[in-house]
């Protein structure tokens, strides 16, 4: 209801109803319920699948009350029934608790929700505190719709979250990961992004990241992450795919990087062994925080584990590599560095005029053809030369 009446066109639709999901499964012989924290029906047509939630009453001052489970004031379970007007106080901000009512096609509001829509206000329903240790994901909720609608979060919605955000450590880390594919793609990321590092946020969520991210490197700021965002923002515009395996290879790559850099200054490692220990350290130190699957994982390691060898041009194995599933990736993943200001804008030049070659020139370029010099294997720090300047 509320995009609608923004204007935009609705992503989905949240159907809630007074019958209990028993009912609506005795109604629907394609319905499947689903859900332990939150009973919830899934009605099948087809491929498409309409999730209907019955109302919900709001949450009673015992820690357990029926089918209610309340631990140190988060909500663990919620599978208490109500009435339309309880679920609309019991929903998270005003601006989400408009309802559409099919019956007389009016838009039914009990909590202001219409003069915050036309304010751009987003508030929490409630006292803030409270709702926000109830569940902790409503701070990352309040910094997604404030950067997706351009709201300002009011006031009083925004104070606790300065202080609250070592909740999120309390949160799955599985849950965690849907909620940052929520953040990060739906098209404002670069937006997203900078107001989770203003409320302190990020932090809780990307912690070695973070730690890199505030450190700057020769007098320059890090800025991989906003270049990586940037094209993810882009690439949603066009329509393109964009995988959280490459999403999460980002994201990371600043404390990969450092810790590339000590492994072989330090202990001597090659790169290639290098990027092999800190990305499993890395990602085993974010599996604490935000859970990426494996396939992502593995998916995400590949892309690091090829930068050195995209680096090393002229390839003799440059075809090889061009037919390596996760080359685009890489690539793709090797132009955001350069852009970024990290020295492999040579190599990532080449590797453009390679794709674009005919067979006889390809062959050229391999050989170490075409005015272009094959750079030794670096077993040192980075350049001095300004990140700024590549």
């Amino acid at each position: 209801m509320r995009d609608l009446l923004l204007g935009r066109e609705p992503k989905d639709f949240d159907v809630t109803t007074d019958a209990r999901p028993e009912e609506l499964k005795k109604l629907f012989r394609n319905c499947r319920l689903i859900g332990r924290r939150f009973r919830l029906a899934h009605i099948h047509f087809g491929r498409e699948i309409i999730e209907v939630a019955t109302f919900r009453a709001q949450a009673g001052e015992t820690e357990a009350e029926g089918d209610r489970l309340i631990e140190n004031g988060m909500i663990l379970r919620d599978n208490v029934f109500g009435t339309v007007e309880e679920d609309a106080w019991r929903r998270d901000f005003t601006v989400n608790a408009l309802y559409y009512n099919i019956e007389d096609f009016s838009v039914v509001d009990y909590v202001g929700g219409m003069a915050d829509l036309k304010a751009g206000v987003l508030r929490l329903i409630g006292e803030p505190e409270v709702r926000y240790r109830e569940d902790p994901v409503r701070m990352l909720r309040a910094v997604r719709f404030a950067a997706k609608l351009g709201f300002r979060i009011e006031p009083g919605t925004e104070a606790p979250i300065w202080t609250l955000g070592a909740l999120l450590e309390e949160i799955p880390a599985a849950r965690l990961f849907e909620e940052v594919l929520k953040l990060l793609l739906g098209g404002c990321a670069v937006q997203t992004y900078e107001l989770l590092r203003h409320y302190g946020l990020f932090a809780h969520l990307f912690p070695e990241t973070d730690a890199a991210l505030a450190v700057e490197e020769e007098g320059f700021p890090h800025l991989f992450v906003l270049r990586a965002l940037e094209n993810t923002d882009a690439r949603l515009a066009e329509d393109k795919p964009v995988t959280p395996a490459f999403l999460f290879a980002a994201l990371l790559w600043e404390p990969v990087r450092a810790m590339v850099q000590r492994l072989v200054v330090e202990q001597g490692m090659s790169e290639i062994q290098a990027l092999q220990v800190a990305g499993a350290e890395v990602l085993a130190a974010e599996h604490r925080h935000v859970v990426l699957p494996r396939r992502f994982a593995i998916q995400a390691r590949e892309i690091w584990q090829l930068q050195p060898r995209l680096e090393r041009v002229p390839s003799k194995r440059a075809q090889r590599l061009l037919e390596h599933p996760r080359f685009r990736a890489a690539y793709d993943f090797l132009l955001l560095r350069a852009e970024a200001g990290e020295p492999v804008a040579e190599a990532a030049q080449w590797w453009t005029h390679f794709q674009e070659a005919d067979e006889a020139q390809r062959a050229t370029l391999s050989q170490g053809g075409g005015g272009k010099r094959r750079r030794k294997p670096r077993r040192r720090r980075r350049s001095k030369k300004p990140a700024a300047e590549a």
